[in-house]
């Protein structure tokens, strides 16, 4: 385990895990930590070993609160900006990460770090959790790509109630809305993110990664650009060696083998 300033950064086989270190600030996003998680992130995605990434906050109360409000507090108007800017491009960069992402909320998940949440790929939330956008409660609204991506989740009339009213959303709520994908005890959250990212890592791992392209580029597309970008992105799969083994394992009646090839 490497030990960052803000971010530890975690590694089992084929997972990383990424945990927000500021524990004692409920794990808020100041500079420091935006611009270690942003490279850690960019380190990652050059590993052609990996196969799945799990973010996490320390503690079992928060896993994050969003944006430093007392950082920003004393910052002058363009160092605020900049300030978004970054949790912007930390949201950008876990929703474009080559493979799929699972956020694992403990506890709150509140403004920025509800952002993050929903730019990863699954979230997995204890029982006890909540997730809310209050950027209205302090003038103003999500920066990090919140009023893009909820909308897209959760269907507009939802995500206007979230982000009008400021209301936080418990785990059961969240679940039924789609906002969040599986709801456990808090002291299960961790090993229930870890156990996903092993069922995904045992799927071939190419198809995967063309798989979470489809879905992110073709938003937006007319349905037959979407079909053609997809077609581009399936067709170099059938002469794979990972195809080959599983037509393979299937007539052998075994689980396959992947190698990322």
């Amino acid at each position: 385990m490497s030990h960052g300033t803000e971010v530890l950064s975690d590694r089992h086989e084929h997972l990383a895990i990424l945990t927000l270190n500021r524990p004692w600030a409920r794990n808020a996003l100041n500079f420091d930590l935006l611009y270690l998680l942003l490279s850690e992130l960019e380190g990652l995605s050059a590993d052609e070993s990996l196969r799945c990434l799990v973010i996490t906050g320390s503690g079992i109360n928060a896993f994050c609160a969003g944006a430093d409000l007392k950082e920003r507090l004393v910052l002058m108007p363009e160092q605020r900006t900049a300030h978004t800017s970054a949790i912007n491009d930390a949201a950008n960069a876990l929703e474009q990460f080559p493979v799929p992402v699972i956020a694992a909320i403990r506890g709150f998940a509140l403004a920025g770090g509800a952002e993050l949440a929903t730019a990863c790929d699954l979230r997995v939330i204890s029982d006890d959790g909540m997730i809310g956008f209050p950027e209205v409660h302090v003038g103003v609204f999500p920066g990090g790509g919140g009023v893009i991506r909820l909308p897209r989740l959760i269907g507009a009339g939802k995500a206007r109630d979230l982000l009008f009213t400021g209301r936080r959303v418990g785990a059961a709520e969240a679940l039924g809305m789609g906002l969040v994908d599986r709801v456990v005890p808090n002291d299960k959250v961790m090993p229930a993110a870890v156990a996903l990212a092993g069922e995904i890592a045992a799927g071939a791992p190419l198809a995967i990664q063309a798989m979470k392209r489809s879905l992110n580029e073709s938003v937006g597309l007319s349905a037959s650009d979407a079909q053609g970008m997809v077609s581009r992105l399936r067709v170099p799969l059938d002469v794979t060696s990972d195809y080959d083994e599983g037509l393979r394992a299937f007539a052998e009646r075994r689980s396959p083998q992947f190698k990322g090839k």
